[in-house]
Order: structure tokens, then sequence, then C-alpha cells
């Protein structure tokens, strides 16, 4: 109550020096493998591809399939792997958590490097409180289940999109959102501490252009005009330090600087329907800088020195994700394994013939309700009960029908939640699902699958 704001200032910077020898995690390059493709070669094709051409050394998925955790057996490549965020409020029990780890854990383990096991994905994103409020109860109860196994090396953590914090301000006065910070983020963080776990983010600059006035060559690590701290006395050249900063300042704010940071997801796509943001050069851009950025060591402004782990969305381009053009192409390689551009990450600084892209389709000029690149099975099973018990017509979802194929849950939802939004008079509201559905130009129509 005394303290000045000088004196806080100079508390703040003693402070930040006193954690920051703590960290112990090492530079590293892993990658987000995605497989929302109909066209992708098998996990142990793609294991091998990882392990001798490319300099990753670990690997994000976003389930459990017990076809890529046996493909990476014995690779020495470690793995991250999620629970759906459907699965969240169950497992908060912990009988249910130690069934969850001996299906998916214990028959894989040791021999597949199970590093992180990913509570549920961008979790306060969805907004869904039955699935906030027991994501720490499940982490718990996660943990307890794996110490009750005897596996004492692969740690619980949680991914978060970067829609945490309380207003859009400076990095270093950055902090958690009022109505989560005691209730979510304190308590989670103490986990994390605890258990000697990482807070995991996804920081996307690429999403994030609205708030930086849409300067592309700091969002690209170009430099420009750059962002002076007016607090901290600090000067940032680059969106992606900004987004980290802000991260550990929130952090900090609750007493929980020491905990660790990895970067869960960062990308950038490099097609789109329109516009000259999601270009090749503007891809190869941001993900060669970040590798380089990362693989420096050299950390932020208000952690110098830093030693990130970061995973780079994504591996591939996934041809059967819905949505804008963007979401098809995020990938860093095709299914044949040429680079969409090189980024940097072939080992022995390989560089493979680089196909050219295909011209991008024009919008169709009609809108169509799909899902969000992050909705879960669980939130869009529930969306394509909804909306079938609403009256959408669901028949050629039906096996044997024209939209039969691909038979995954994102699929059919994708044409039920259209058929639902049609029928609403195509209003934006009819289109939300619970926040896991959005609007998009571009027609998601393929072979004999129609959406009207």
């Amino acid at each position: 109550m005394g303290f000045t704001t000088f004196s806080l200032h100079h508390l703040f910077l003693l402070l930040l020096a006193t954690v920051l020898h703590q960290f112990t995690s090492s530079a590293a390059i892993g990658v987000n493998y995605g497989m929302v493709a109909d066209n992708l070669p098998s996990p142990s094709e793609v294991a091998n591809f990882i392990k001798t051409k490319t300099i990753f050394d670990s690997v994000k998925i976003f389930d459990c399939n017990p076809n890529v955790l046996r493909a990476f057996a014995n690779s020495g490549i470690s793995l991250t792997v999620t629970v759906p965020n459907g699965e969240i409020p169950s497992l908060a029990n912990v009988r249910a958590a130690r069934k969850w780890v001996n299906a998916n854990i214990k028959p894989f383990y040791p021999q597949t490097k199970i590093k992180y096991i990913s509570v549920g994905n961008e979790v306060v994103l969805f907004n869904i409180p039955e699935q906030i409020n027991n994501l720490v109860p499940a982490m718990r109860a996660l943990n307890r289940a794996l110490n009750k196994a005897g596996i004492r090396d692969v740690k619980v953590t949680t991914a978060h999109a970067l829609n945490l914090f309380e207003g859009v301000t400076l990095p270093s006065l950055t902090r958690f959102r009022n109505d989560l910070a005691k209730s979510l983020f304190a308590p989670l963080l103490l986990f994390h501490r605890r258990t000697k776990s990482p807070f995991m983010i996804n920081p996307y600059p690429y999403f994030e252009l609205n708030t930086i006035d849409n300067k592309m060559d700091f969002a690209l690590f170009k430099g420009g005009p750059g962002l002076f701290d007016r607090h901290s006395g600090k000067t940032y050249t680059n969106a992606f330090d900004v987004l980290l900063d802000k991260t550990f300042s929130a952090m900090s704010a609750i007493g929980c600087g020491d905990v660790d940071i990895v970067i869960g997801e960062t990308g950038w796509p490099s097609m789109s329907d329109a516009g000259n943001v999601a270009t090749v050069e503007n891809a190869l851009s941001y993900n060669g800088n970040l590798v380089k950025e990362i693989l420096a060591g050299k950390g932020t402004p208000l952690m110098p020195n830093r030693k990130f782990e970061a995973y780079i969305f994504g591996l591939f381009n996934e041809n059967q994700k819905p949505g804008p053009l963007a979401e098809r192409n995020w990938g860093l390689f095709r299914p044949d394994y040429s680079p969409v551009y090189n980024a940097g990450v072939l080992r022995g600084g390989q560089v493979l013939p680089i196909v050219p892209a295909q011209p991008t389709p024009r919008p169709s000029g009609k809108k169509f309700c799909v899902p969000k690149p992050g909705a879960n099975d669980g939130q869009l099973q529930a969306a394509l009960d909804y909306a079938c018990r609403q009256g959408a017509d669901c028949g050629p979802i039906q096996a044997g029908a024209p939209c039969a194929q691909p038979a995954t849950t994102r699929s059919r939802a994708a044409f039920a939640m259209n058929s639902y939004y049609r029928n609403h008079g195509q209003v934006d509201s009819a289109c939300d699902f619970s926040g896991t559905a959005q609007i998009t130009m571009v027609d998601p129509s393929y072979g004999n699958c129609h959406y009207l």
C-alpha cells in the first residue's frame, strides 16, 4: 500500500530476475500432427519421415489414436496426446481417470515416449461451464492415476487459446480475465508448480492482427516500428514475443511466474479465400523465422535467454477440414511429403522440391455453417445430435447416403449444422452450437455430397 510506482517497477524487475534462473526447459521444435484428411500416409510412414527427414524431436496429436502411439514406439520422438474436451467432466472422477490411463497410456508406455497429456484443447475458448469447472479436477485425477500406475515422467497439462486476458493492454500489465483468475488460473498454475508441468499456450499472431493494427512486418518477425512498453521499458520487435510476455505477466501477477511455458500451437496458413495475409511468402516468413527464434534460445524482453519448447501447426495440409480455405492450408508439407515451402525444418539442411500451390478457389457467394477448427469430437457429436433432433436433414449422412463418407464426427456434424442453419433462415445466431460453429463463404460440398 505504501509502494510508489517507481518502487513497484523495480520490485517487478527484481522478481523477474529471481525466477528466470529456475527454468530448465531446453529449446526444441515439435510439430502438430493433425489427421482431418483422407489422403495422408500411414502413421508408421509419418513417424519414419519425421525421424529421418526433419529436425522435429516431438509431436503433438489431438487425440490418443492407438495407431499413432504404436507408430512412434521406440522412435525417440516425444508425444503429446490429447483428451477430448467432452471427456473432461467424467475424468474428474479418480476411478474414471485410472481407467483412461489404463486404456490410453499404459499399453504404449514406455516404448512410446509420451511426454504430456493435454486435458482438452482450448477449453476456455469454447466456454462450456461443465468443462471449465472440471478442468483442474480432471488434471489432478489424471496425475494421481499416472502416479498410481507408476508413471512419473508423463506430465499433465492443457492447451489454451489466448482469450485468457482482461482487455488489450501492454505486455507487462496483462492480467488474466477477472472471471477466471481466481477460480481457474490460480489453482491451475498451482497444480503446474506442484507437478512441475508446463502451462501450455497457443499463440497465433495470425489471429491477433486486429490487436496490432494489422502490422504484418511485426507479425512476421520482419521488424518494423515495434512496440514500446512504457511500464517495463522494454521494446518489442515481433508479435510472438508480445504474446509470450503477456502470458508471463499474467502468470506472475498471481504469483506463478516460475511455472514453465510451452507453446502448444503456433503457425501461419499458406493459402486463403481472398486477400494477401495467408500466402506462401507470409507462412514462410513466420514459420521460418519462428524456427530460428526458438532454436536461438534468446527468449523475450521479459524472459531474456529463456528457452522454449514450441510445436508448429501443422505437419500436413488437411483436406477434410471444413471452413475457410485457410483451414486446409496450415501444413508445412503436403501428404506426399513435398514441402509447401522450406521453413528450415528438414534435417541436415535438405531442400526438397517445392510443388507450386494450386489456384485459390473463389468464394461461392453463399453462406455455409461449419465447425470451428478447434471443436473436438465430443462437442461436435453434441451439435450433431442437437441439429438432427431439431429437424435438420440428416438423411444424407446415414450409411450409404451421399454424405456418409468420410465417416467422421466432424464431417457428419458439418452437414447437420449447415442443414439446421438453412432451416432457421441462415441467421447468424443459428450457426453457433455453443460456440463450436462458424460461417464460411466457401462451399464445403464434395463429390456427390452437396451442401444446399
